[in-house]
């Protein structure tokens, strides 16, 4: 039977938009808390062994007395073999790195280590990830009205028009959110404290799962406005089909049209799946009053 396909299809739309859309703010909102948006490694000197300290991570001295100021201490390690790396990872809040001689991480608040010229590109990118998640969680609740409360077809095309504009403004607002952030990260990278700046680095999972949202709500949206055209096609599609088979049924003239019959049952059309003018018997009556 192929009735019930356009039914059964805007409801697997609006359920593929549902779930990009949540996909969406469940990554934005991972990303946005966490510290790993980029991760590298800082070149620092090894500090020297104290006591009993072994290994490649400190720079020993080639004399037993080590207390001794009068002892000529020797380091017999040169070039790259004085440096260690020191592995760090970055986010829009914190930036932390992996301390040489213990166990854990000493983190730093990533706002403090930016210029001040930048930290106001900073601030609007943190501004923007934020109406990014306020218009995803609004958008996912206009989705799931319409998924669960939605009676009339005329209901249903303004919460998907809706729900497509807020879910395409915060794609864009995401957008530009993660690229104000990269800018500032790069030139904190060339500007930021002595004691920061990276040797090497490059964008971690967190970045990967910034964009991977962005690439989700852009899904969502072209999903969103999708079902809204088809929706929108067939429903002016069927509704000119109903008008023609009343004006041949009831014998209207060509300049007069039944609208106030068709405005009557156009409600009628959000889960009908039948021919539209199979109900045209049931219609007659009311294509009698728009006459009258």
């Amino acid at each position: 039977m192929p009735g019930p396909a356009p039914a059964s299809d805007g409801r697997q739309r609006a359920s593929a938009a549902f779930s990009l859309s949540c996909l969406s703010l469940v990554f934005s909102v991972t990303a946005f808390s966490s510290s790993y948006w980029c991760e590298g490694t800082r070149k620092v000197a090894k500090p020297f062994c104290k006591g009993q300290s072994k290994g490649e991570r400190c720079i020993r001295f080639n004399s037993p007395d080590a207390n001794s100021s009068n002892a000529v201490q020797y380091i017999w390690e040169t070039g790259d073999d004085k440096f260690i790396d020191r592995r760090f990872h970055a986010g829009i809040w914190h930036s932390c790195e992996e301390v040489i001689n213990g166990e854990g991480e000493k983190c730093r608040s990533f706002i403090s280590l930016t210029q001040a010229a930048d930290r106001g590109v900073l601030w609007l990118s943190i501004v923007a990830e934020l109406l990014y998640i306020i218009l995803l969680v609004t958008g996912v609740i206009l989705m799931s009205v319409e998924m669960c409360y939605c009676s009339t077809v005329i209901d249903g095309l303004k919460l998907s028009a809706f729900s497509a504009l807020l879910t395409v403004l915060a794609g864009l607002l995401g957008m530009v959110a993660h690229m104000m952030y990269t800018t500032v990260f790069q030139m904190t990278v060339n500007l930021g404290p002595e004691d920061w700046r990276p040797h090497t680095w490059d964008y971690g999972w967190s970045y990967c799962l910034a964009w991977t949202s962005f690439a989700c709500c852009m899904a969502a949206a072209v999903t969103t406005i999708n079902k809204y055209t088809k929706t929108l096609l067939e429903f002016k599609h069927k509704r000119e089909m109903l008008e023609r088979s009343i004006r041949i049924e009831c014998n209207f003239p060509a300049q007069a049209g039944p609208e106030k019959a068709c405005n009557v049952y156009v409600n009628s059309f959000c889960s009908s799946t039948e021919d539209p003018a199979r109900p045209v018997q049931s219609l007659r009556h009311l294509a009698t009053i728009s006459v009258l």
